[in-house]
């Protein structure tokens, strides 16, 4: 059943009394808050003239996602470049296999270009969540749960985020991927917390609210969307446009 919420500073506030942990989503979340990989790697295959449609570059994209989780050890130093050349020649090799006829051999080319940029933005993302987790952290205890190759806590230090963050959780090392609800109850033991008093902020309604508030987690949904009144699904508790909204929040006092 779907809800109204009417998207106040003072909703926000009363939404998160009491809470005491954060939990964060990393891609889409603390990387370019509110816009999904897949979503942008579309944008930038585009830039570089490789005219695919979502569903065909979410193939291509999944499949090397596929194969990210299972390259093991040798890519859990992988900071964030080196990760983007392999996904993005993954995702190539599926293209040239399966969408032969759609994309070029000059796609190979563009490779380079479309990890630059990736990789760019990512790094404007990381300045905006750095100031937002800094001011959060002498209030809150934080951590990140991501479905991720093995490498986060590289891809978190090389960002400048990993200094405010308490616990990691890379679905990768743990070998449990969200929506999972186990990787959340996974997160609030080693961060020895209250399901009661924390809070999980991600993109996804499928893989982070609704997940999350099966173990008794309050939720907050990243949706950039601009109108004040948002239909919220089951398993959202609060909706942020913005992860500057989370700095609304109260100290906490009950």
């Amino acid at each position: 059943m779907t809800r109204v919420w009417e998207h106040t500073a003072d909703n926000l506030e009363t939404g998160l009394k009491g809470i005491r942990y954060l939990l964060f989503d990393f891609g889409g979340t603390l990387d370019l808050p509110g816009v999904h990989w897949l979503d942008r790697f579309l944008r930038h295959y585009h830039d570089v003239a490789i005219e695919l449609t979502r569903p065909e570059l979410d193939l291509a994209f999944a499949d090397a996602t596929r194969r990210g989780y299972q390259a093991g050890e040798r890519i859990y130093k992988y900071g964030l470049r080196p990760l983007l050349d392999l996904l993005v020649n993954w995702q190539i090799d599926y293209l040239l296999k399966h969408l032969s006829g759609r994309v070029p051999r000059s796609v190979r080319d563009a490779a380079k270009p479309i990890a630059d940029r990736f990789c760019a933005e990512s790094m404007a993302g990381y300045i905006h969540s750095r100031r937002i987790l800094a001011a959060l952290v002498p209030r809150f205890r934080i951590g990140v749960v991501s479905n991720f190759y093995g490498n986060l806590e590289t891809v978190l230090t090389e960002a400048g985020l990993r200094q405010f963050i308490h616990v990691v959780l890379d679905s990768s090392r743990l070998g449990i991927f969200k929506p999972d609800p186990l990787i959340f109850q996974a997160a609030l033991t080693a961060l020895h917390a209250d399901p009661r008093q924390t809070a999980m902020v991600g993109d996804s309604i499928a893989k982070d609210c609704m997940p999350a508030c099966k173990v008794g987690l309050r939720t907050v949904w990243l949706n950039p969307a601009k109108e004040y009144t948002q239909r919220i699904e089951a398993g959202v508790d609060l909706v942020v446009r913005d992860l500057n909204e989370l700095l609304e929040i109260s100290l906490g006092a009950d």
